[in-house]
């Protein structure tokens, strides 16, 4: 198997050395940004960055419209690591697509282990048929491409899904009308089990329903099932 690349983005030097060094003691080939040009070219110039750890204090541009960026560009892991550690810019930064949001001070081994986690995860969903196929879903005026994660809305406008939020909607799709606790689909999505008070699954559902819903008081595809979870109340075309 290929030694995974993790790509650091930090602007101080001595978070970001002692970074490098945490990773390359794990076996991990590590490569250095200080900034978002210099991610920009980093990811250019190498197809085999399997995960991206940034901050979000960074020089000209921050780590949240770098993340936009990226998202537009790579199918990478994404942990934010950073000294914000206010329910604002961590809500905002899973709603952008981080995989994962870390405040500082860090414990060391969380980090490696929950980095190590997600390269495991992305590198299995690459192999997954049951993730990624050539079908597409077809419901109430949608489509949702299985094999490139674009939904595309009832009048021919398309975009591409977050691997987080794909998986989560595929999920529903596959069984609409049943109940999905938090707990399942949070496995579904990250593989790691729920953890007290993460709001990774609402803020998902979240922006899930914002690409189809005009008024989140009133869902017209996913209901929310208090106390129990959530589940998919739309209609599954015939053709599908």
């Amino acid at each position: 198997m290929q030694t995974p690349v993790i790509l650091i983005v930090e602007d101080e030097d001595v978070t970001r050395l002692n970074l490098v060094s945490l990773f390359e003691a794990e076996g991990y080939t590590v490569v250095e940004a200080i900034d978002g040009d210099d991610m920009h070219d980093k990811l250019t110039t190498n197809d085999e960055i399997n995960l991206v750890v940034m901050d979000i204090n960074l020089p000209g541009k921050n780590g949240l419209i770098l993340a936009r960026e990226l998202r537009q560009k790579r199918n990478v892991g994404l942990i934010f690591l950073t000294g914000r550690d206010n329910d604002v810019d961590r809500i905002l930064g899973l709603e952008i697509g981080a995989d994962d949001y870390i405040t500082k001070p860090f414990n060391p081994r969380e980090l490696t282990i929950r980095a190590r986690n997600l390269i495991s995860r992305t590198a299995a969903s690459k192999d997954d048929p049951a993730l990624e196929s050539d079908g597409v879903l077809n419901f109430n005026g949608w489509e949702l491409d299985e094999n490139s994660r674009c939904l595309t809305s009832p009048a021919g406008e398309s975009k591409r899904l977050p691997k987080g939020e794909y998986r989560a909607l595929r999920l529903m799709l596959d069984s609409p009308g049943r109940i999905f606790s938090r707990e399942q689909l949070i496995k579904h999505m990250t593989g790691r089990e729920l953890r007290a008070n993460d709001r990774t699954v609402d803020v998902t559902i979240r922006r899930i329903r914002k690409h189809f819903e005009s008024d989140a008081s009133t869902p017209e595809l996913i209901s929310t099932i208090h106390g129990e979870g959530y589940r998919f109340i739309g209609k599954i075309d015939s053709n599908s």
